[in-house]
């Protein structure tokens, strides 16, 4: 692996950089949270207009043909800046899934209105029957009928469903109890009949929602994939958001040391810095170490996702720590910069909120550790 970045990442790391910082201050993310979209268009316009929005696309659809890589690159300064907007659930959950799962037509269909900003999409997987994270477990069932299938259940924690105007849907296709190995993918316009979308509450403010489908119909050339198969398609899927989350707390785990050691070159105790203690330099040190292996394993993941090498384990190993550095790192940037960062109007509490909600967003610590310890053959 080469742990270099391109010249084209480097600047892609710039610009997105910069523009964050002008465009999406703490007081944009805060207003975003309170607003009913979570979004504006004029921003959303702008990162279509630099080519983002197209990152992952294939040219010949009319995107910028970037990798894994580029899109990693990408999701670690979304992360530090906390930016909110529908591009994690369009582009990684939406885009990525008719990449890897859909036809000649459905990527002529989709990918070019995706790629300049016209189209939104959203995954709904999770559902109310199970008590702990297991994005097989389906019970929402999807029945033939003539040319159609008519889709009946509930999906939770769908983000932007409300701004989506499709909603890749996992149902089952088969009637057995394994619903593991009956799972198919289907395309579901947001304006069909019997959609109904209910807002759902996190301490993130992000846009979450209930989904619920009562006989929805939806045509065969709507799934993505093969009939039965969706398993496969959405592992893999599932396989890459996980890294682009973990690059997006390695991200926001980073701008935390920043405020923290900037607070603690600033304030002062006994007539010196903070920071000359070595108890608030022990603390930083730990947080870059938590922060430098995390990012050191995300890019490693990455780049096998991106070479197309099988790395299961690793994703868990990856989505494991990560969860539990980021969460380290904000622990100590609380500590460091004391009571003033728990109030509404410092920036921590964006990031510590946020925190606690991506550890659990695919599968929390102790999921992953099983799936490491299945791997092992334990």
């Amino acid at each position: 692996m080469d742990f270099h970045f391109t010249e084209e990442q480097n600047i892609l790391r710039k610009t997105a950089r910069d523009f964050l910082e002008t465009e999406c201050p703490s007081s944009f993310v805060l207003e975003m949270e309170a607003d009913e979209k979570g979004y504006t268009e004029k921003m959303w316009q702008k990162m279509a207009d630099l080519g983002w929005i197209a990152l992952i696309i294939p040219e010949e659809y009319g995107g910028v043909g970037g990798g894994l890589l580029d899109l990693v690159v990408m999701m670690e300064e979304m992360g530090r800046a906390c930016l909110p907007s529908p591009y994690f659930s369009s582009i990684v959950l939406g885009a990525i899934t008719i990449i890897e799962a859909g036809n000649g037509e459905q990527k002529e269909s989709f990918l070019p209105k995706i790629a300049t900003g016209d189209l939104k999409l959203t995954l709904a997987h999770l559902e109310p029957c199970t008590t702990k994270y297991d994005p097989r477990l389906v019970e929402a069932e999807a029945l033939p009928k003539e040319e159609n299938y008519v889709i009946n259940g509930t999906k939770l924690f769908v983000p932007d469903a409300h701004v989506a105007d499709y909603i890749i849907c996992v149902a089952k296709t088969r009637d057995q109890k394994d619903s593991k190995n009956s799972l198919t993918l289907f395309l579901v316009e947001s304006s069909a009949s019997g959609l109904e979308i209910v807002p759902l509450k996190n301490i993130a403010g992000s846009k979450e929602f209930e989904v619920s489908f009562n006989n929805v119909m939806v045509s065969k050339k709507d799934i993505l994939g093969s009939v039965n198969e969706g398993a496969s398609y959405l592992d893999k899927v599932l396989q890459i958001a996980t890294v682009c989350k973990c690059s997006e707390m390695v991200g926001a785990a980073q701008k935390v040391l920043e405020m923290a050691s900037s607070y603690a070159k600033e304030r002062e105790q006994f007539g010196k810095p903070i920071g000359s203690f070595q108890a608030v330099q022990h603390h930083c040190a730990n947080m870059l170490i938590a922060i430098e292996g995390s990012r050191y394993i995300t890019y490693k993941t990455a780049w096998m996702l991106d070479k197309r090498i099988p790395c299961k384990k690793e994703v868990s190993v990856t989505k494991a720590w990560v969860s539990e550095s980021y969460k380290e790192v904000v622990r100590l940037g609380h500590q460091v910069q004391g009571a003033t960062a728990y109030m509404i109007e410092h920036d921590m509490p964006l990031y510590s909120r946020r925190a606690k909600v991506a550890e659990m967003v695919f599968g929390d610590a102790n999921y992953h550790r099983q799936v490491v310890a299945d791997e092992l053959g334990l």
